[in-house]
């Protein structure tokens, strides 16, 4: 079952290709834009809304056909793509969509753009980066003193940069394959 964040997240993917939410069947939304700095901008917001009022009767994506209150239903679950890396809703049970949102979009997936992305928190992602590195460094520095070797802060900042992690594990230890 897909949340109702997940949910948003889906509909904010599309909304920033031009995909439109259409109302009741007769009203397309497109708020422009969709994110605004660290959330989503007020007129997402207020889409939201009209798309979660009772009042907007069935309301779905362009290109598709499950309404927004079908992917709230433990019945469907949403998942990535495999053409285009972004949010595709799926039965639980019973046949898949026949195709993705991006089937009718010519210019999509292009590689050459950057994809959709959600709202990105600066001091947050920042303060995960601050976090890495005092333990990558605070690892290193162990391992060293075990082995008597110099610690490199440089080759350190760049193994982390090379990093894709987005949060330590508890035990200290990044997702990738990187040291620390």
């Amino acid at each position: 079952m897909a949340s109702q964040t997940q949910v948003k997240q889906y509909l904010a993917y599309w909304l920033q290709l031009g995909k439109k939410v259409i109302l009741n069947g007769n009203e397309a939304l497109l708020p422009q834009p969709v994110v605004k700095g660290d959330g989503y901008s007020q007129e997402f917001e207020d889409c939201w809304q009209k798309i979660m009022s009772p009042d907007s009767g069935d309301c779905y994506l362009e290109g598709t056909d499950e309404t927004i209150a079908q992917l709230l239903t433990p019945e469907w679950e949403l998942v990535m793509c495999s053409r285009c890396e972004l949010p595709l809703p799926l039965p639980t049970a019973g046949l898949p969509p026949q195709c993705c949102p991006c089937n009718n979009l010519l210019s999509w997936p292009n590689l050459d753009l950057p994809k959709p992305r959600l709202p990105v928190n600066n001091q947050a992602t920042l303060g995960n980066i601050r976090d890495r590195l005092r333990s990558m460094m605070a690892s290193t520095r162990e391992t060293a003193e075990n082995r008597s070797e110099k610690v490199n802060p440089a080759k350190m900042l760049m193994d982390l940069l090379i990093c894709d992690c987005t949060v330590p594990e508890k035990s200290g230890k990044h997702g990738c394959q990187l040291p620390g």
